[in-house]
């Protein structure tokens, strides 16, 4: 008999009695009043650090994650952590966030799935939030973000960097909060999500929404191979193509077959490899909300507009944008950069690897951090 498949579970999200890894947590027990007119009763979040703050809390720096990151910025894969730090060239002693000399602090974002409050988390009653887990934007995750500072007595962040959807986050925090916030590094992300950015994440939602393991999202009780993972891996498939660039995948796959007499091409593959490893990390429930809140993303709303919004911006601020990225192209990143104050032109990363080349070009970003610090 040949031996049972390993089932994706129906969640990947982190769940107490899991291994905590080097997770830290803040349990914080006022209510957040969210943007789209939902509460929150109270809130937990994950978070890693590196570094010693030092006596006057002037060299902290906060870290902000993509869409499916976490808290585990640098650092080997090991029990509680499934992928090795996601910035591990950037963050150590010696490098350009040199843990010798600054304190960097990463969380889990609000409404994420490996340690912070999100739908897979109990409610105060302790059952999965799932369906009743109320929407959350950008904004809102950068405010439950200050109750973290708050609580490491971090008053003012020597720099706020992040890409993509971290860089939304980067953002929001220094129009929402500009007193806080001394230098900003925003990379391959925009003010505002764009109709297309928005066009990309549709079929992804459906994907999920049209799985019937989702169940209207009431689906943690559901044993491994009985969740969502179908639709969530079509929608990491598609997100996957809208991170790289298309040279890229001509170079590397082409028309390359996987194997000979396989009917599978080599870029389907690599596709079904990335959604496979996905559905075991993440939630698919978070997936959706997380895209939502970078759908909704625009630092401009109720603000006068992106021009008003961003001439709050005090921080010391550069932004950078890929050559090849074709979900947040650098016109965004130009544009970004012009109605900043205090900014000069975007600065362009040279890369043949699209969107997620503010992952794999460390080197230059780097580079980046180092130009902002000194």
């Amino acid at each position: 008999m040949s031996p049972a498949p390993d089932l994706p579970p129906a969640s990947g999200a982190w769940r107490a009695g899991d291994p905590v890894g080097h997770r830290q947590f803040l349990a914080v027990d006022r209510p957040l009043r969210l943007e789209a007119g939902g509460v929150l009763p109270g809130y937990q979040l994950a978070y890693e650090t590196w570094g010693t703050l030092n006596s006057d809390a002037s060299n902290a720096v906060l870290v902000e994650h993509a869409l499916t990151g976490d808290s585990h910025a640098a650092g080997p894969a090991g029990p509680g952590h499934p992928s090795p730090g996601w910035w591990d060239g950037l963050i150590g002693p010696g490098r350009a966030l040199d843990t010798d000399e600054l304190f960097v602090v990463v969380p889990n974002v609000l409404g994420g799935c490996q340690g912070t409050t999100g739908p897979a988390s109990p409610d105060p009653d302790g059952k999965p939030w799932g369906s009743r887990f109320p929407r959350v934007t950008v904004r809102d995750q950068a405010l439950a973000e200050a109750a973290l500072a708050d609580a490491l007595g971090v008053e003012r962040w020597a720099l706020v960097l992040g890409g993509s959807m971290g860089g939304m986050r980067a953002l929001e925090w220094a129009v929402t909060l500009p007193g806080r916030v001394e230098a900003l590094l925003v990379v391959a992300s925009t003010a505002a999500a764009s109709a297309e950015q928005i066009a990309w994440a549709s079929p992804q939602l459906h994907a999920i929404r049209a799985d019937p393991a989702w169940r209207g999202g009431d689906y943690y009780d559901a044993a491994p191979g009985e969740g969502p993972h179908r639709g969530l891996g079509i929608a990491r498939r598609i997100a996957h193509v809208t991170y790289r660039s298309e040279p890229e995948l001509t170079d590397r796959f082409g028309r390359r077959r996987q194997a000979p007499g396989d009917a599978r091409y080599a870029i389907e593959s690599y596709l079904d490899h990335h959604a496979d490893k996905l559905v075991r990390r993440f939630d698919a429930n978070s997936y959706l909300l997380l895209t939502e809140s970078m759908n909704d993303h625009d630092v401009g709303r109720d603000r006068g507009g992106v021009g008003e919004a961003l001439s709050r911006v005090t921080a010391r601020t550069l932004v950078a944008g890929v050559d090849s990225d074709r979900l947040y192209p650098s016109y965004q990143a130009r544009d970004l950069a012009a109605a900043l104050p205090g900014s000069g032109e975007a600065a362009v990363i040279s890369s043949p690897y699209g969107h997620d080349s503010f992952l794999i070009e460390t080197p230059q970003i780097a580079g980046l951090v180092k130009a902002l610090l000194d």
